[in-house]
């Protein structure tokens, strides 16, 4: 089977979409490369880049379940291995391009994911997604039979690790590492509710994930520069509340939640109208 064909072989529009967009950050961050555009320190950019991909792919794989509910998309299911295993790619690039900048001394290599905790937290999310990849197979699926499903759960795991890690390079700026654990958030309500037994199908459902995941991310903005910097946490959430440099990453969070909830309004008038068209059509017929 190609990367751009269904399991029956036949050619998958939104497959090759998502492998085109795949492929893409790999081509921007390589052409920047070749034009002389990166920073002057090119190595430190393209690990940056790649790591900020990884986890988005990584992301975007995680949000194909309960997109598949909200928006009522069963196809979706195809792509999601293809994005698990794009994340672990860029994240293997970003782990080589570090070992490639320490001209492969692995003595230092070893020492410096050793000693610095979030070159170890961010080793151990590579390495889990690496595992997560391998056993991405069809043969490896069939091999494991149940016990797939229960090693990939330990992607719920990855995921903290791999927002803890960004947090924690960014130092100062964590703008992006919070939105990323907003969007985390949001992903794992979503999860957490279906796990509960409230339908995504339910608007409500969504528009209380949306306020939670927003307030969460506003909250998780707060403690760590209250417990990791020296900014005052309340100038934080004041920041909350303004709009005159920037949107906070819980607003963005907020927004992005009640899309989700727009969505699954659409899906559902769109069943209840398919619905109607069946009962005036029976009642033509009788």
């Amino acid at each position: 089977m190609m990367p751009w064909t269904d399991r029956a072989g036949r050619f998958s529009a939104l497959k090759a979409f998502v492998l085109l967009g795949c492929c893409m950050p790999a081509v921007w961050i390589v052409g920047r490369a070749i034009t002389g555009d990166l920073d002057p320190r090119p190595f430190d950019e393209a690990i940056l880049r790649t790591g900020d991909w990884a986890i988005r792919f990584l992301w975007l794989s995680l949000a194909v379940t309960p997109l598949r509910y909200i928006a009522n998309w069963p196809k979706l299911i195809l792509v999601r291995r293809m994005l698990g295993v794009t994340a672990a790619l860029y994240a293997i690039t970003h782990l080589t391009l570090y070992a490639t900048d320490l001209r492969f001394d692995i003595v230092r290599i070893a020492s410096e994911i050793a000693l610095r905790f979030y070159l170890t937290i961010g080793f151990v999310a590579v390495l889990g997604l690496s595992v997560l990849a391998l056993t991405s197979t069809d043969s490896a699926i069939k091999r494991l039979g149940r016990n797939w499903n229960r090693l990939h759960s330990v992607v719920y795991l990855i995921a903290p690790l791999a927002v803890f890690h960004f947090f924690i390079q960014s130092k100062a700026d964590v703008y992006e590492p919070t939105l990323m654990a907003g969007f985390l958030l949001l992903l794992m309500f979503c999860r957490l509710s279906r796990r509960f037994g409230f339908s995504l199908a339910s608007v409500p459902v969504l528009l209380a994930i949306a306020v939670m995941a927003a307030l969460g991310t506003a909250a998780i903005e707060y403690a760590w520069y209250g417990l990791a910097t020296g900014v005052p946490p309340g100038r934080v959430l004041a920041a909350n509340l303004q709009f005159s440099f920037s949107i906070r990453p819980a607003w963005w969070v907020l927004a992005s939640g009640l899309a989700l909830a727009v969505v699954g309004a659409a899906r559902g008038h769109s069943r209840s109208g398919r619905k109607d068209a069946r009962v005036f059509a029976s009642g033509r017929t009788a």
